[in-house]
């Protein structure tokens, strides 16, 4: 069975995550034998839009928007960062009591189809949450997974050369008060959720696994635990 490097490197600031995908993709283009890779952390506050994402479902949002690959400037509110990069989607949030997944995969070895790559990281979704015995579910016309009509996970990726980037952010715990400054996803007409309001005991510590397993499991791969120098194809860390 094909190999999935994985690496959980704990709290990382989105620059730095940024970084680190962009690095693991550049080396998958150049050494095609590269098996895929997944990057499960989560973030400090932070709020990303995606490269088409109008900046009107900010809201009243202060801040300037910045860019990852720029000098960071502190905003005049001392709040979190505001982004723009390039996958798909609009604004979203990302902070602590959210794992964030940033899957490099080289379609080439799975299926050419962007589509059914959203779809695939979907299920991912709807069955770690399942063992939590909580339903996820679809919405027809729209990206991400929703339980009992409360989005519980946001999906925003980008492809190059059919090896991707970017991934998925799934709420277990977090303060959804940070939903309130956006309009999360351009979606003003349907709530924000989190896995505990749902299922009270769940942790972090438990869904971690349970998303690796269920990646592995929806993509035909075989974890391997590796470091991050071994994450990034063998790059020291920049």
């Amino acid at each position: 069975m094909p190999v999935l490097h994985v690496h959980l490197p704990g709290e990382v600031p989105y620059r730095k995550a940024w970084a680190w995908q962009r690095t693991r993709l550049t080396q998958m283009i150049r050494n095609p034998q590269l098996p895929d890779g997944l990057l499960l952390l989560t973030h400090p506050p932070v709020y990303t839009l995606g490269a088409g994402a109008d900046p009107k479902f900010l809201k009243s949002l202060p801040g300037q928007i910045g860019s990852p690959d720029t000098q960071p400037e502190s905003p005049a509110t001392g709040g979190p960062e505001i982004l723009r990069v390039e996958r798909g989607g609009e604004v979203t949030y990302h902070g602590p009591g959210q794992w964030v997944g940033y899957a490099i995969l080289n379609l080439k070895r799975h299926c050419l189809d962007i589509h059914w790559y959203l779809r695939q990281l979907e299920q991912v979704v709807i069955e770690t949450v399942a063992y939590f015995g909580l339903r996820g579910e679809r919405i027809p016309g729209l990206t991400g997974v929703w339980v009992e009509g409360h989005k519980v996970a946001a999906i925003g990726i980008k492809v190059s050369r059919w090896i991707t980037y970017h991934g998925f952010a799934l709420n277990v715990c977090p303060d959804l008060a940070a939903f309130e400054a956006i309009v999360p996803c351009g979606i003003p007409d349907r709530p924000v959720g989190s896995l505990v309001q749902f299922c009270p005991e769940v942790t972090m510590a438990a869904v971690a696994p349970m998303l690796v397993k269920s990646f592995c499991e929806v993509f035909g791969l075989q974890a391997q635990a590796v470091s991050l120098e071994e994450w990034l194809g063998g790059k020291e860390e920049s």
